[in-house]
């Protein structure tokens, strides 16, 4: 539990036939406070394109109340500005146009952050629980000497989170006094903002230029035509069991492509070598709640469980009955899993 500091407001009425003031508290209403409210969603853009999973901080700052505004960065901006220009709710868009902060390196994008936190003055800033979020937002409560609250799943008021913690094993309940709230949420505890009748207006940002000792030298992404697998509605993932890559390409990537699903892995068949770090589900990888889950041998580690199972349907493939997948999964079936899943592949395109 955060520290916890109480003000209470008093104001000073002058009668004209007194010469002294009488001091008297005052009652702050909801509404007051949301007027007092001031929530900057960071978002995300990716060459040029906007990441609308990155507007689950704008649905957190809805929750809020209180003036709403969002934050994006890189060269070509204004496109993108426009496009999160069109979320309801949304006041205003500050836009910061320049190339320096396309691949969103924490080392220049954090001041460049603070500056524009302390020119609108806001109570609460928002981001998602990214690779980008996670980068950034600690550097950015740094330097202004707060605490960050990480992982955020609800928000009970203005200064009050529930979050998981031990795998989401137990759930924290956190209140922060702070002046400025710095916050990561949970992607799948927040839906997405559409993008719709909006008519936020676009502002130029402050841009500090700050030098950055950094320098962005590349990236090896795995491309893929499937579907995203941190937003997918259907995901199917395999472990260990799949006993190599070529087995896990043999037995996942046709499943996935009959259901339309993404394609996920566990820990371990990731550091197996059996697929990219980016298809990896749990505690240290993507956490998804998909409408679909489907658990291919794997076992069921708490580790992986804590990324997987708020999803609204699991279903696990696993010749051993008693693994601890089969404990969380709504439908089972315990087989070997060479021949049930291209069975199951079959007699869906069937």
């Amino acid at each position: 539990m955060l520290s916890t500091t109480t003000r209470r407001a008093f104001s000073a009425l002058t009668r004209p036939s007194l010469q002294s003031a009488t001091l008297s508290p005052l009652r702050s209403t909801p509404a007051a406070l949301h007027r007092l409210l001031s929530a900057l969603a960071v978002l995300e853009q990716r060459d040029g394109k906007l990441n609308t999973g990155s507007l689950s901080a704008i649905t957190a700052a809805q929750k809020l109340g209180g003036t709403i505004h969002a934050f994006l960065a890189g060269s070509s901006i204004k496109p993108v500005a426009e496009q999160a220009a069109k979320v309801p709710g949304v006041e205003k868009i500050i836009a910061v146009d320049n190339a320096a902060y396309d691949k969103g390196l924490p080392e220049n994008y954090a001041p460049l952050l603070v500056e524009n936190i302390k020119k609108g003055g806001y109570t609460h800033v928002i981001a998602g629980h990214t690779a980008f979020g996670k980068n950034l937002l600690p550097r950015v409560a740094a330097l202004l000497d707060v605490q960050q609250i990480s992982d955020i799943t609800a928000i009970e008021n203005d200064k009050t989170f529930v979050r998981p913690i031990y795998a989401g094993n137990a759930i924290a309940t956190v209140e922060s006094s702070d002046e400025v709230r710095i916050i990561t949420i949970r992607g799948t505890a927040f839906p997405a903002a559409e993008p719709a009748d909006g008519t936020a207006a676009v502002e130029e940002g402050v841009d500090p230029k700050v030098e950055s000792a950094t320098e962005w030298v590349g990236e090896d992404l795995a491309k893929s035509d499937r579907p995203d697998l941190a937003t997918a509605p259907k995901v199917v993932s395999g472990g260990r069991g799949l006993k190599s890559k070529e087995e896990f390409d043999r037995i996942m990537l046709p499943l996935a492509d009959t259901l339309g699903a993404a394609v996920g892995a566990s820990r371990a068949a990731v550091d197996s070598g059996y697929a990219d770090n980016s298809l990896q589900v749990g505690q240290t990888g993507k956490v998804v709640a998909p409408q679909l889950y489907l658990a291919v041998g794997i076992s069921g580690a708490i580790q992986h469980l804590a990324g997987m199972k708020d999803s609204k349907v699991i279903a696990a493939i696993n010749k051993d009955g008693d693994a601890p997948i089969f404990q969380v999964a709504d439908v089972g079936l315990v087989g070997d899993l060479f021949e049930k899943v291209p069975e199951l592949t079959e007699k869906l395109r069937a």
